[in-house]
């Protein structure tokens, strides 16, 4: 249980932390589409600062679910990642597709190099500033981007399927929930890893505003069964960040 002097400790954490587009309570949800059919949900979520290992860290949540015929998907993606230092040492998946239960825990140790699955003793190398598939989506929003330039990170925290690679494709426009019409940058992300989402085979898309929010209005990967369209439906920032 967190007391109420743990609970002011990670606040005043969170306070001193450098300035960053969002805080606990923003919330993002997404309709899916294959072409024009309606094929589920996603969500992005701010959840709440928790600690690692004595590190004050974001918890940032993924949930997603895909239903189109002979195909069902349900993930549940959480990550805890150091609000000062911007490094994932914890990495929950759980993953339903097509009845097939997938659970796993990365529990991540950059300061020894390494990271392990679940409960096995086998370690395998992490990068020196590990940052896992769900933090990526937030640590992309805090870094400069510039129309036309091909960016390179050692940061994914499996240290053999670096460097992530962002092509900042151009600038475009896209409609928000409300109905307005912003500014967005076209993202081209590449993960080496099979079966992801941002794997190169996937010729994923991300969308985001051109702006200080840089929030995510649409994500499109290529799956197994098709091309998929996550579109944002509804935002709401942090309390107080307006």
């Amino acid at each position: 249980m967190i007391t109420d002097a743990v609970m002011l400790a990670l606040q005043a954490a969170a306070a001193s932390t450098p300035a960053v587009p969002f805080g606990v309570g923003e919330r993002m949800e997404y309709g899916g589409k294959f072409g024009f059919i309606s094929a589920g949900s996603a969500e992005l979520i701010v959840a709440r600062i928790d600690t690692v290992r004595g590190h004050p860290s974001w918890e940032f949540q993924f949930n997603s679910e895909v239903s189109v015929p002979l195909y069902k998907q349900r993930s549940e993606f959480s990550s805890r990642t150091g609000i000062r230092d911007w490094i994932s040492r914890e990495f929950v998946k759980n993953v339903v597709e097509n009845g097939r239960e997938r659970n796993e825990i990365f529990r991540i140790h950059p300061d020894s190099g390494f990271y392990r699955r679940n409960n096995n003793t086998e370690t395998k190398a992490t990068s020196e500033l590990p940052l896992d598939d769900v933090a990526f989506f937030y640590w992309v929003r805090t870094i400069p981007l510039e129309v036309g330039k091909t960016y390179r990170f050692h940061r994914y925290f499996r240290a053999e399927h670096n460097p992530v690679i962002i092509r900042v494709e151009k600038r475009d426009r896209k409609e928000m929930p409300d109905g307005s019409k912003v500014p967005v940058l076209l993202l081209r992300p590449i993960v080496n890893e099979d079966g992801g989402m941002f794997h190169e085979k996937s010729k994923a898309k991300l969308w985001i505003t051109d702006d200080a929010r840089r929030i995510p209005v649409e994500i499109e990967t290529d799956l197994i069964v098709g091309n998929l369209k996550l579109i944002l439906r509804s935002y709401t920032p942090a309390p107080g960040s307006g």
